[in-house]
C-alpha cells in the first residue's frame, strides 16, 4: 500500500506519476534531492530513522551485487517496518516483494547497465513483484543518452550520480552519446555550464554539463509520455547505442508485460520509421485481433487495395477511385505495412487510422515476411469465392502470392503497372462484372458486428447484436434494438463501440466475456477511484470498455488502468464512468 506516490498517466510501461511529498516532485524524475538514505545494515544495525513528508527516506537495508545467488539473498533479506512517512525498500529481482513502502530501489542496478537481457529482465522482475502504484527507483545508471530507455523500461526515479562520476572521467554526455573532453573543439550545447570557452571548460564544468544535460531529457521523456511517444522517440534516440537497441528490442520480446500497460486506443499517431515498428504492441495486437477475431460476413469477393496516405483509407482520393468501381459489389481490405491487413469495416479502429509510415516506394524483406503472413493467417480464417488483388506489382504482389502459396486460392491480379490507372481499373471492374451490390443496411451492420468482434471477442458482435438497428451516419453509427432504445454508439476518433447502460446490461447477460470491475458499496461519479475497486478481470487494459458493477450501482465506462493494476493499486482513477444507475 502506498500513500506518498501516484500515477496519474501511462504510456506503456512508462509512467507520470506524482511523489506526494511536502513539495511533490513529478515523475520520472531525479532523485538527488528528495531521497534520504537511512544507510546500510552490514557494518551494524542502524535504528530506523524518524524521517518526514519533505524527503523520500530510503530504509535501513543490505544491498548485494547483481548475480549474487539467490540462497544468499534469502539469507541477509531484510524485515523492513511500516513507517509514517515517504519510505523506499531496496531489493533485488530475485527477493523483490510488496514491503509496504512508496518506492523499491533496485539493488546495484548499474550491475545490469550494458547488458540488455540482464537489465531488462531484472527491471520486469522487479516491477511485476512490487505493487503497481510504486515508485522504482533505478540508481547510478542514468545518463542523457539512455534514460528515457530507462523510463520507457519503467523506471519513476533516477539520479545524476553516473552523469557527474563521467564528467569528471572526463566524458561530455549527449542524448547520442559521450565524447572524450579532449576531443571536443567546440562544445554542442548552450546550457550555462557550457556558455565559456572551450578553453576554461573543465571535468568539474562537465559534469555539471552532464547534470543539466540529463534533467532536460528527462523533461522530453516526460512530455513524450505525456503525448503517448516515447516509444517513437525511442525507436530513434537509441540507435546511438548497441545496448540501448538491445534493450528495447529484448522488451519487445517480453509481450504481457508491456502489453498489459498499453493502451488499446489513444489519439496518438504511431510513427512507422522503421521494422522495429512492427514489433509494437499495438501492431501486433491489431495484427493478432484481425486473423483470430474478426470474421467476414459479405458473400462477395475479396479485393485486396494498397493503404493511402490519408487516413481513414475511404476519405483517400485513391481509395475513392477504387470504390467508383467496386461500389459495394465486393469486400476490400487493405494491405499496409506496418499494420497488416484492414478490413473496410476495421478502418477506423485504432491504430488503423493512427500511423504514418516512411514511403520508399520499396518493401522490406521483414515487412514482406510480417504482412504476408498476416495475410494468409486472414485468409485461412475467411472465406472467399475469389480474391482479387488490386496492388501494384512492388512488393504486393509478392506478399499475396506468398500468403496464398498453402491455400486453395489462385488470387486474380488486376494491376500491370500502378492501381490507379485507367486500364488496372478497367481490370478491376471486368472482374467484378456481374457481382451484385450489396445494400447499405448490411454494410453497416456488419461494420457494428466486426468492430465488435474485434473489441469483444470473437463472436461478440453476433452475440451482442443479433437484432441490430443502426441510426445516423457511418462513421457515427448509433445502435438500437428492437424496441428503439439505444445499446452504443461507433466513437470515430478510435473506431470502437461506446456502451449505453442497457448494451452493457446486455453484455453481462451475453456469453461474451464481460470485463468487470467491482466496487464497493458506493454509487460513482465521473470515475471510479482504485481505492473502491473490490475486483476487476484480469483481461482489463487501459481504455478499455468495463462494466462497472456494486451493490450499490451499474454503469459502463472506459478503463484508466489495467484491471491487475486496479486490484493492486491504492491511489489513481481505475475507471472513468460514462452512465450509471442506482440499485
Amino acid at each position: 500500500m502506498t500513500e506518498y506516490f501516484e500515477v496519474h498517466e501511462r504510456d506503456g510501461a512508462a509512467r507520470i506519476g506524482e511523489l506526494r511529498l511536502a513539495d511533490p516532485l513529478t515523475t520520472p524524475a531525479l532523485a538527488d534531492e528528495v531521497v534520504t538514505d537511512a544507510g546500510s545494515l552490514w557494518p551494524e544495525d542502524s535504528e530506523v530513522p524518524d524521517g518526514d513528508e519533505s524527503t523520500l527516506t530510503v530504509l535501513p537495508h543490505r544491498g548485494l551485487p547483481a548475480g549474487t545467488p539467490e540462497e544468499v539473498e534469502d539469507t541477509f533479506a531484510v524485515d523492513y517496518p511500516d513507517v509514517d512517512y515517504p519510505s523506499a525498500a531496496v531489493v533485488s529481482p530475485e527477493t523483490a516483494t510488496a514491503h509496504g513502502t512508496d518506492a523499491y530501489v533496485l539493488s546495484n542496478a548499474s550491475g545490469y547497465a550494458g547488458h540488455a537481457a540482464a537489465f531488462v529482465d531484472a527491471v520486469i522482475s522487479t516491477r511485476e513483484a512490487t505493487p503497481a502504484d510504486t515508485a522504482l527507483y533505478l540508481p547510478g545508471v542514468a545518463t542523457p543518452g539512455n534514460v528515457a530507455t530507462l523510463v520507457y523500461a519503467g523506471a519513476d526515479l533516477v539520479d545524476t550520480d553516473r552523469a557527474v562520476l563521467r564528467g569528471t572521467q572526463g566524458f561530455y554526455q549527449a542524448t547520442d552519446g559521450e565524447y572524450f573532453l579532449e576531443d571536443l573543439d567546440e562544445l554542442p550545447c548552450a546550457c550555462p555550464a557550457c556558455q565559456q570557452s572551450r578553453d576554461e571548460f573543465d571535468r568539474e564544468d562537465c559534469a555539471e554539463h552532464n547534470q543539466r544535460a540529463l534533467a532536460a531529457e528527462l523533461a522530453r521523456v516526460r512530455r513524450r509520455v505525456r503525448d503517448g511517444s516515447l516509444r517513437d522517440y525511442i525507436e530513434g534516440q537509441a540507435r546511438h547505442d548497441q545496448w540501448l537497441t538491445a534493450t528495447f528490442r529484448r522488451l519487445d520480446q517480453q509481450y504481457s508485460y508491456l502489453e498489459q500497460r498499453t493502451p488499446v486506443v489513444r489519439r496518438e499517431e504511431i510513427t512507422a520509421a522503421t521494422d522495429d515498428t512492427l514489433r509494437r504492441v499495438e501492431i501486433q495486437r491489431f495484427a493478432e485481433r484481425v486473423t483470430t477475431r474478426y470474421r467476414n460476413r459479405f458473400s462477395s469477393p475479396l479485393v485486396l487495395v494498397p493503404c493511402s496516405a490519408k487516413k481513414p483509407y475511404s476519405e483517400s482520393q485513391s481509395h475513392g477511385q477504387y470504390h467508383d468501381v467496386i461500389q459495394w459489389r465486393a469486400h476490400v481490405a487493405s494491405m499496409t505495412s506496418p499494420i497488416g491487413v484492414v478490413p473496410q469495416e476495421l478502418e477506423c479502429t485504432y491504430p488503423a487510422q493512427h500511423y504514418d509510415s516512411v514511403v520508399t516506394g520499396e518493401w522490406t524483406a521483414t515487412e514482406i515476411e510480417f504482412v504476408s503472413d498476416v495475410l494468409e493467417a486472414y485468409l485461412r480464417r475467411n472465406d472467399y469465392p475469389e480474391v482479387i488483388a488490386h496492388v501494384p506489382p512492388e512488393g504486393y504482389r509478392e506478399i499475396v502470392e506468398r500468403a496464398a502459396a498453402d491455400l486453395d486460392v489462385d488470387p486474380v491480379f488486376t494491376v500491370d503497372d500502378h492501381p490507379t490507372t485507367s486500364e488496372s481499373l478497367s481490370n478491376l471492374a471486368a472482374e467484378l462484372e456481374g457481382e451484385l451490390t450489396y445494400p447499405k443496411r448490411e454494410r453497416e451492420h456488419n461494420t457494428i458486428r466486426a468492430i465488435a468482434d474485434y473489441q469483444f471477442g470473437d463472436g461478440a458482435g453476433d452475440d451482442l447484436f443479433d437484432d441490430l438497428h443502426t441510426e445516423s451516419r457511418y462513421p457515427k453509427l448509433r445502435l438500437t434494438d428492437a424496441d428503439g432504445e439505444q445499446l452504443a454508439a461507433m466513437v470515430p476518433e478510435y473506431g470502437v463501440l461506446s456502451l449505453t447502460l442497457a448494451g452493457g446490461r446486455r453484455w453481462v447477460e451475453s456469453d461474451v466475456p464481460v470485463k468487470r470491475v467491482e466496487i464497493d458499496d458506493f454509487v460513482p461519479h465521473g470515475s471510479v477511484l482504485a481505492p473502491g475497486v473490490v475486483d476487476a478481470s484480469d483481461s482489463i487494459r487501459p481504455g478499455d470498455e468495463v462494466v462497472i458493477e456494486g451493490s450499490a450501482a451499474f454503469g459502463v465506462g472506459r478503463a484508466a488502468m489495467s484491471g491487475p493494476e486496479m486490484v493492486e493499486s491504492t491511489r489513481g482513477i481505475a475507471s472513468e464512468v460514462r452512465h450509471v444507475d442506482e440499485r
